[in-house]
């Protein structure tokens, strides 16, 4: 196993070492925290789709037709915008509860004890990072890849260089263990994370539609 010396940042020092278990229930609240930063993004990008736009005039403009009430068709413009915000929220609702109920019930089963591993960032006693990467089952052309999963980074602790350094472990694992592509997947709502990536290296393989609101973005590392 690579060793992985402590790291340190201007601001803050910080150290990034493998999962145990009991960092369980700060890495799960940090994942789930990260993953509901996204919700008002979402909700933002759903107000600049065209279709979105299009229909909440028709909806003012049909109510205040029918009814003849501008205060009528406001107040129901709000509700609709506050049934869009909802409908925001359920992607990244669902993502979490579905990985809280798979890979991330028990990270030493899924990450460690399955040819990957997981790593936290902590600075004092505080888990502020955290990444894993797990190899990719079915390579195309035979290459072999590893993928990495659930970058996240605490709000309080960003600008300091974590993220930059996680990603670094796993392409230090990476190459330690032979593996010739880092890949992951990323949304397009997720902006931070894609200037990272690109950043150090990745490049934008394809894209694919992940729901009505946002491509998935595939990033790949080559010469690993």
């Amino acid at each position: 196993m690579p060793r992985f010396e402590t790291q340190k940042s201007p601001m803050a020092p910080y150290h990034i070492r493998q999962y145990q278990d009991s960092d369980r229930k700060s890495v799960l609240d940090l994942f789930t925290r990260g993953m509901e930063e996204h919700i008002p993004t979402t909700f933002h990008h759903l107000l600049t789709l065209p279709r979105t736009l299009l229909l909440l005039l028709g909806v003012l403009l049909a109510l205040v037709l029918v009814s003849g009430s501008w205060l009528l068709a406001i107040i129901c413009i709000f509700f609709l915008l506050f049934l869009m915000r909802l409908l925001a929220r359920q992607p990244w609702k669902e993502y979490v509860a579905k990985c809280l109920h798979t890979d991330m019930a028990d990270i030493t089963k899924s990450y460690l004890n399955a040819h990957g591993s997981f790593w936290v960032a902590e600075s004092g006693d505080q888990v502020v990072g955290i990444v894993g990467c797990l190899p990719v089952k079915d390579p195309p052309l035979g290459r072999k890849q590893l993928e990495l999963f659930h970058l996240s980074v605490s709000s309080q602790h960003r600008g300091q260089g974590i993220a930059k350094a996680l990603v670094r472990t796993v392409l230090q694992f990476a190459r330690g263990q032979g593996y010739r592509d880092l890949v992951l997947e990323t949304s397009v709502l997720q902006h931070g994370a894609e200037t990272l990536y690109l950043s150090m290296g990745f490049r934008r393989t394809g894209q694919y539609f992940m729901s009505v609101f946002w491509r998935e973005r595939r990033f790949l590392r080559l010469g690993q």
